[in-house]
């Protein structure tokens, strides 16, 4: 199990994305939002390679990917599409070391986990790596080494900085329901076996080692239990999509030391409400829990529901700033 998240009450933090193109702007956006835990901004505006899948994919480490018309597929060497992703990832790196200058404390970083990516990327033969578990194997090593040279790196720019690692896994839950269409769309990929899906999170869990690491999904039924199992510390998700089939295993994931990061601020432009009435769902969940009110604070960050990358620039800083002042009411009155 690797660390527990110590964060001070009232934490509040961004997903990842965010809108525009320019990485000093967002750095600035994300380290003047949340002064006690920023966080490195992804900006998929730019175009393929600052998208979420090319941004990881262009960590792994001797394997390429590169864009085809249907995504993005396995290749034999680096080229132009592996080149750009990591020049425009120097170039948030640049911009964070700039605004981080003396940090002391939190800094969250995020990355697509191993599930979501082999999902996502294609072999040669155009068939999603999922469909290949030797080439799922092999792709989970492969991330895993690159995130800790990433890591290592994000270390040396931002010495001060104790790291968090985010793995977003958007589609985990499709992974283990068979629910991931294969390149024709007439089928589905057979899901994958619930200890194997756990293992490969747990090996790439484990490269940060001694630190904490939250798996993102702000998809329907987050498998909480299993991420736990996994070595988690934390786990983010969308408040809007928790039926009351998650009770048991959220309350028991509190009860064992597991941070939630609760999405409750909309990731698109549309009007907010006040502070309180965005986290009133978070204070309802903690009473159907049974859970002490006091612990609210503690075992809970408040997040946007997904990244804002689909958001207008003048709305993300608002969410943002919305977000801290959301976690700020937690702490004042929890109950």
């Amino acid at each position: 199990m690797n660390d527990t998240l110590h964060l001070p009450p009232a934490s509040a933090t961004g997903i990842g994305s965010l809108p525009g193109t320019d990485a000093r702007e967002a750095a600035k956006a994300a380290t003047g939002s949340f002064e006690d835990f920023p966080h490195l901004p992804e900006l998929p505006a730019r175009g393929p390679g600052a998208d979420m899948i090319g941004r990881t994919a262009g960590l792994l480490v001797e394997l390429y990917a590169r864009v085809e018309p249907s995504g993005w597929r396995i290749g034999d060497r680096p080229g132009r599409d592996t080149r750009r992703a990591r020049s425009w990832l120097g170039e948030d790196l640049d911009a964070l070391e700039e605004f981080t200058q003396g940090y002391e404390g939190l800094l969250k970083v995020q990355a697509v986990g191993p599930w979501t990516l082999a999902a996502s990327l294609e072999l040669r033969n155009g068939e999603a790596v999922l469909s290949d578990p030797g080439a799922c194997r092999d792709l989970a090593a492969s991330l895993a080494e690159g995130l800790r040279l990433h890591l290592d790196e994000v270390r040396r720019r931002v010495p001060g900085a104790r790291l968090v690692l985010q793995l977003d896994e958007p589609s985990l839950t499709a992974v283990l329901r068979g629910r991931i269409r294969t390149a024709s769309g007439y089928r589905t990929h057979r899901a994958v076996d619930r200890q194997i899906v756990e293992s490969a999170l747990r090996d790439v869990v484990g490269v940060h080692d001694g630190g904490p690491v939250v798996v993102h999904s702000c998809a329907p039924d987050v498998p909480f239990a299993l991420l736990r199992r996994a070595g988690a510390a934390a786990v983010s998700f969308d408040l809007s999509l928790l039926t009351e089939r998650d009770d048991e295993a959220i309350g028991e994931a509190v009860e064992a030391g597991t941070r939630l990061f609760v999405g409750v601020v909309p990731g698109t432009d549309g009007p907010l409400s006040d502070p309180a009435g965005s986290v009133m769902g978070v204070r309802t969940l903690w009473r159907r829990l049974g859970l002490r009110p006091g612990l609210l604070p503690e075992a809970v960050t408040v997040t946007p529901a997904c990244g804002l990358a689909g958001a207008s620039p003048g709305y993300a800083r608002s969410a943002y700033a919305h977000c801290v002042r959301a976690a700020r009411s937690l702490a004042d009155n929890p109950e």
